[in-house]
């Protein structure tokens, strides 16, 4: 049998949290960079993120990110935008729920832009719409099915 020479397997790496609990300075964007807000996931490290200039770039998630931070639809990025390539971009940093209200609040971003959704786009936010979701039958309706 091999000796065992390492510190064990795959799940002591998933179990690292790194420093998830501190928080961290507020990461404002340079020149060559722009806030995003990611519209959907394609996979292979892949998204496609509207950013804040109007334009929809497909951005590739940088390999110190790649399986360590989640990125889901709708949240806050920072992308790097590349001098060659106007429509595909980096990402640097995803921004944690509480950073992107600050910067909200600190005019950063646009005041029509959508914080914590899951799908951005077509949301309502009236509760009547889900009232007119419900269906009522009558006996005779279910007898004829």
């Amino acid at each position: 049998m091999p000796k065992n020479k390492g510190k064990g397997g795959k799940n002591r790496k998933r179990g690292k949290n790194e420093a998830d609990d501190e928080k961290r300075e507020l990461v404002f964007k340079e020149d060559g960079q722009e806030y995003a807000q990611v519209l959907r996931m394609l996979g292979n490290g892949r998204c496609e993120a509207m950013c804040i200039d109007g334009v929809k770039r497909l951005c590739h998630i940088r390999g110190k990110m790649h399986k360590k931070v989640w990125i889901a639809a709708g949240d806050i990025i920072l992308v790097g935008l590349r001098d060659y390539q106007d429509d595909k971009a980096d990402v640097i940093l995803k921004y944690m729920s509480d950073e992107a209200r600050l910067l909200k609040a600190y005019g950063e971003l646009p005041e029509n832009t959508r914080l914590n959704e899951g799908i951005v786009g077509d949301l309502d936010d009236d509760e009547d719409a889900a009232a007119d979701d419900y269906i009522e039958f009558e006996d005779e309706d279910i007898d004829k099915i």
